[in-house]
């Protein structure tokens, strides 16, 4: 009895242990966390600065760009294309500036007005809707921080093609490096505003890369066959 139950409490050659989960209990894998964590952002957030720093961001661009390459189309003067790209930078970032103040503001006050009547119709109900006013007031739109991520954004944007235009005196050489220049950059704000988004790279890229090139292609061709007529 002794031998037995030493050879019951020791190891045998022939001894196989099988493990036993209780309550089958898998542990999550290391990614799981990570995607359960990008399925918590709140991406409406973040349309309400997004929105406007990437239009901000593509308006600057391409305004800015089409007009210097408008004014390149009638004039070989390198002072003229960069005080007309300086004077559309100003111009766009007051005008970004105060209409996303003027728009997000109306919005802001629609959404409050809405708060106001459902915060008295539930009252007259005796229902008590706090912790939901809460959470709707944090979701309220902020009417300068759209002003200022529009005017920065446009500034951002227009800096491009007088940056590329800058040091290059040659006209022609000159109106392609503003071309190339932007398109880069397009595609950069694109696929910024694509990742921050969560929405497709590629689609985005394409779209602003075509906008662009359509508004600066416009804009100088008009302009080239205005001044061509001599009106």
């Amino acid at each position: 009895m002794a031998s037995l139950g030493a050879r019951t409490n020791g190891t045998s050659p022939n001894h196989v242990e099988i493990p036993i989960h209780a309550n089958n209990v898998v542990e999550p894998k290391p990614s799981q966390g990570v995607v359960e964590e990008e399925s918590n952002i709140d991406y409406s957030q973040r349309a309400q600065w997004l929105r406007a720093a990437v239009l901000g961001a593509n308006d600057g661009l391409v305004s800015v760009a089409s007009l210097m390459m408008g004014v390149g189309a009638v004039k070989e003067d390198i002072t003229a294309m960069l005080l007309a790209g300086f004077a559309g930078l100003v111009a766009g970032a007051c005008s970004m500036a105060i209409g996303e103040f003027v728009s997000v503001y109306t919005q802001y006050d629609i959404e409050m007005a809405q708060i106001k009547r459902d915060r008295e119709s539930n009252n007259n109900n005796n229902n008590n809707i706090g912790i939901d006013e809460e959470a709707q007031r944090e979701k309220l739109p902020n009417p300068f921080q759209a002003a200022l991520a529009s005017a920065l954004a446009f500034s951002l944007g227009a800096l491009v093609p007088l940056l590329a235009a800058l040091f290059i005196r040659n006209h022609k050489i000159r109106l392609a490096v503003v071309a190339v220049a932007v398109s880069l950059a397009l595609l950069v704000f694109g696929g910024v505003g694509a990742v921050l988004g969560n929405t497709p790279v590629r689609r985005s890229c394409l779209r602003v890369v075509i906008g662009g090139w359509m508004a600066m292609a416009i804009t100088f061709g008009l302009t080239k066959l205005i001044g061509s007529a001599g009106l």
